[in-house]
């Protein structure tokens, strides 16, 4: 209240700053309970906001599901900005500051790996733009495996990228479900999975 005994009024919030509090307020809902289980008006609650705002956004809830999932795929390569490996740079000092900040990412947009990797509803919409991301994420990785120079076999990019990505996905998600794990160990334990794939020496494999 305020000393006239009047409420202060509300700060009233431009359309962009509230398509945001929609889009991170269906991002948790989605998240936790996933796509069929999550209804606008819940989303619209979690929001402050009510149904015809979110609509004013988003036309469906397919709609703002996919565009969250867009975001998510967009912002892979920035893992990268600024921190491209050099060839023959030690893997030690090349993945840990790019693992550091993926970890960062993970902890701020956990419900992404709800919708990506736990989330089985939506459609095959929404299932053709999980893929994608997948997709992408491994693309991403085997760019950078190229990049570092290491002594994976350009037959083995690939495979290597995708073992990789689910490795790291795996262990983000049990991140998100183990919280109380200091995020220096998970940088740890992924640079010690991921490190052999940018070594500078190739290991011996038989011929096929």
């Amino acid at each position: 209240m305020s000393r006239q005994g009047v409420p202060p009024a509300r700060t009233r919030l431009a359309a962009g700053e509230r398509r945001e509090v929609v889009i991170g307020a269906a991002a948790r809902r989605f998240g936790a309970n996933g796509y069929d289980a999550t209804t606008i008006e819940q989303i619209a609650a979690a929001a402050g906001v009510t149904k015809p705002i979110v609509y004013r956004h988003f036309d469906s809830k397919k709609t703002l599901y996919l565009a969250i999932l867009g975001t998510h795929r967009a912002d892979l390569p920035r893992f990268l900005d600024g921190l491209e490996p050099a060839p023959g740079t030690p893997a030690e000092q090349s993945l840990r500051p790019i693992l550091e900040r993926w970890f960062e990412y993970v902890a701020v947009n956990s419900h992404a790996w709800g919708m990506l990797f736990r989330d089985r509803g939506g459609g095959d919409e929404i299932q053709a733009l999980r893929l994608a991301v997948s997709r992408r994420a491994r693309d991403v990785l085997a760019d950078l495996i190229r990049a570092g120079g290491g002594g994976v076999d350009d037959d083995r990019v690939e495979p290597t990228a995708e073992t990789l990505r689910s490795g790291l996905a795996g262990l983000a998600l049990w991140s998100i479900d183990h919280p109380e794990v200091d995020r220096a160990i998970l940088v740890d334990v992924a640079l010690r999975m991921s490190a052999p794939a940018f070594e500078a020496e190739a290991v011996d494999l038989p011929a096929t």
